[in-house]
């Protein structure tokens, strides 16, 4: 998900252009409110709220044009979204894969949060413990998150830097920033549901793009997720076939996924095969999930910019989500496919 603070080139509210005259009625007494957007009305009760968001400019010691809006929300507001805190868009210059020391800091609350959270999905919240025990419990709960991590950890992770990535290539600031309130519903949630619906944070976008541009900033996440899933098809019937780990694996499940310890073993071979289940199912939700057109998702963007586009890839993760969950596939199988051929070369 990537959240966008700019003003499109050529917005219809920046062309202070005249097409017509105006009427002799019209330019007595009255403003443009287009005009609002570069500076203040000196006549207008400052008391009222504005219309629309102011834009300051300045020119900076470089030549580069800044632009600051104003903002109607509250630091009360900011302070219970957790957002007071976020460090203000600066101009950057240097290397395109770059991460501020803020930017880290974020992305490690973010990933930490969303590995435990993904952890209490996995040993089905606190209902999980009637099942296990609370000291089995805890032990599921410990092996289950490295695995989430290596699985799902990328899903997002990559995302959020195929967003970063493309809006730093059309020339604008944009960091990552995590979500307090959202990681903690998330993290609740999990734990209390055994259930994960959770916005870590997005990708934090400022500058001067065009439809086109912005288009492309929104779906560079979803076509990340999907370039993952592709890869992610050899890269682990690969690893899967190398390790034998479908040779080694009992038939036997938990309630809540696979037996991760048997009579007091480590079954490592069922901790590796969740992992390329979970990898490839992850990648296609998280992508189906953004590609829908609402909110602050990124198919709305994508939409805007480009309703074939759109539709195009939408209809890929829709066909892929829906084969999967009615059984014309399963990332077993098709991991297996592949796996059990190599793990025959080298026996």
């Amino acid at each position: 998900m990537v959240s966008v603070w700019h003003w499109p080139r050529g917005q219809e509210a920046l062309d202070t252009r005249i097409q017509s005259e105006p009427r002799f009625g019209h330019c007595m007494g009255k403003r443009d409110r287009r005009a609002d957007i570069l500076d203040d009305d000196p006549f207008q009760n400052q008391r009222s709220s504005p219309r629309i968001h102011r834009v300051h400019q300045r020119v900076g010691a470089d030549g580069t044009h800044h632009f600051e809006t104003s903002s109607s929300v509250s630091g009360a507001i900011l302070q219970f979204l957790g957002q007071d805190n976020w460090e203000k868009p600066k101009h950057h210059t240097g290397r395109l894969w770059h991460f501020s020391d803020i930017e880290k800091q974020h992305l490690r609350l973010a990933m930490g949060a969303f590995t435990l959270a993904l952890g209490f999905m996995a040993v089905g919240g606190i209902s999980g413990i009637s099942y296990y025990g609370f000291s089995m419990w805890v032990v599921m709960l410990l092996i289950s998150m490295p695995v989430m991590f290596i699985a799902i950890g990328p899903a997002f992770l990559l995302h959020e830097i195929g967003h970063k990535l493309v809006a730093k290539k059309n020339g604008c600031w944009a960091e990552f920033r995590a979500d307090p309130k959202g990681l903690q519903f998330g993290v609740a949630l999990a734990f209390f549901l055994g259930f994960l619906f959770m916005a870590p944070g997005a990708v934090m976008v400022a500058g001067l793009v065009t439809r086109r541009q912005n288009g492309h900033i929104a779906v560079a996440g979803p076509l990340t997720n999907l370039s993952l899933f592709l890869i992610g098809i050899p890269l682990w019937g690969l690893i899967l076939g190398l390790s034998g780990a479908f040779d080694g694996l009992a038939a036997g499940s938990t309630l809540f996924g696979r037996e991760y310890i048997l009579d007091g073993r480590l079954v490592w071979q069922a901790m590796l095969v969740d992992a390329g289940v979970y990898w490839l199912g992850a990648n296609l939700i998280l992508g189906l999930f953004n590609m829908l057109p609402f909110g602050p998702l990124d198919g709305l963007k994508v939409k805007d910019w480009n309703e074939q586009a759109f539709f195009l890839v939408i209809i890929v993760f829709a066909i892929l989500v829906f084969t999967m969950f009615t059984g014309v596939w399963t990332p077993t199988n098709v991991l297996q496919s592949i796996a059990d051929p190599v793990s025959g070369l080298i026996r």
